[in-house]
Formats: C-alpha cells, structure tokens, sequence
C-alpha cells in the first residue's frame, strides 16, 4: 500500500523467530534507485505495531531509508503461546531474527543496518547493538535500562504492598504455567490499583497509543524476572553511535 500524503509505501512481511512467524510492515521510500539502509524498529512493554510507530516509520522512509516495524512473538499479529507473555530472552531473539530478515531484502544495504525501539524496547535496542555485528546506530527512546531501578521506582509510588502484590500475581502465573495456563494482569492502571505500571500518568498516556482490540494485559510472570534485566550492563559493550533519548 501507498501511505497517503507521503512519498512512502507499506508492505505486510513476515519472518521466522526460532520456528514462530512474527508479523511486520516494511516501509519504504517509493522512489529508490539503489539499496538503502534500514531501521528495525520494535514497541514497549506489551505494545504491538500498531500502537503509533506508524509515524516514525513513515518519517524514516520519507528521509531516504527503509523502515522494519515488527510485532514480538506472543503479541500483535505474531505467532507464540500463550499470548501476552513477555519474554526478554525470546523478544532478544526476536530483534537479532529481524536484523537477518531485514539483510536480505533485495532493496536493503545489510551493512547499514539501525535498530530503534521505545521504552522495554529502548533497552533491547541497546543491548541488540552490543551483541549483534554489524550494527551501523542505535536509537534508545525513553528507554528502560535498570530493572533495579524499575523496582526501586514501583517502590518509590506504590508502596512495599504493591510490590508483594506484583510478586503474588507473578507466582501465581508461573504456577499456571504448569498446568499450560496464563494468569495476566493489567499493563497500566490507576495509581494504587494492580497494574504493572500505575503512576499517575501511565494510564492516560498509554491508552492514547491503543487502538481498539489491543489487549492491555500481560503475563504475570514478568514481575519476578524483571529486575533482573539490566541494558545497561551492556552499555559498555557497544560497538556503534548510540543516541539516548530521555
């Protein structure tokens, strides 16, 4: 498809993560004359495509590259069960399956290859740069680097009691998934209600990105392994220009 009111097209592409599909839009300037650079672009925490990338996409086809916008398996239009899980090793796995679908594409420079991504994906932005050759950039939006720090911050608005709730909700979604079942909660919510993230600001913000269908529910069992991700452990490990945008 022609995206209306710029000189940019969208095609619907697909490519395999460790045996799942996940689903993508490729964007690219309508006019081109040779292979151009890409941007590999994914969302935050348990966003999908859909959810206002659009925008940046088009502004990156219209300045001259190709644009890479991918769902992470369990979310979107991706494959992956249960759905809504958040898993940061496979959504890893997911950004370096990107990285060598984009290198083939016949209209792609594969050595001029960017990653971008926002919030949760700012980290994974950051540490795929680390540990994957060859990245030309890297673009880390508003992005999530300490898990350490995400706790003391859930500590600091919500209190011990909604840090053992979190806990609770996590333990019981990891014994579900015993029995191959999913316990969600919700992504964002009210302050003093249960919800992964619920400061004053969280709900309203991040409902003005949800068109309708999305599911605003992830997982339980991200809450016990969150604080043990840390991209900035990786920081010092990057082998490409990083722009951090606070």
């Amino acid at each position: 498809m022609q995206v209306p009111g710029a000189l940019v097209t969208r095609q619907e592409v697909s490519f395999v993560s460790s045996g799942s599909r996940c689903a993508a839009w490729l964007y690219r300037p309508r006019q081109r004359e040779s292979a151009l650079p890409c941007v590999v672009m994914a969302h935050g925490f348990g966003a999908t495509r859909e959810m206002s990338l659009a925008p940046y996409a088009e502004r990156f086809a219209a300045a001259g590259l190709n644009a890479l916008v991918f769902d992470y398996r369990h979310f979107g239009g991706s494959a992956g069960e249960p759905r809504q899980l958040i898993s940061v090793r496979r959504q890893l796995q997911d950004y370096s399956s990107a990285i060598e679908y984009a290198r083939t594409l016949e209209d792609v420079d594969a050595s001029r290859i960017a990653v971008w991504g926002t919030s949760f994906s700012g980290g994974h932005a950051l540490v795929t740069a680390a540990r994957n050759a060859g990245i030309s950039a890297a673009v880390c939006q508003c992005p999530m680097l300490d898990g350490l720090a995400a706790l003391g911050n859930i500590l600091s608005y919500g209190g011990v009691g909604l840090l053992l709730k979190l806990t609770g909700h996590g333990l019981l979604d990891f014994s579900a998934a015993v029995f191959g079942r999913t316990h969600c909660i919700p992504i964002v919510g009210q302050p003093g209600t249960l919800a992964m993230m619920s400061t004053p600001d969280a709900e309203d913000g991040y409902r003005r990105l949800m068109p309708a269908g999305v599911r605003d529910d992830v997982a339980a069992r991200i809450a016990l392994r969150v604080a043990a991700y840390r991209p900035v452990s990786d920081a010092d490990m990057e082998r490409c220009p990083v722009l951090v945008q606070i």
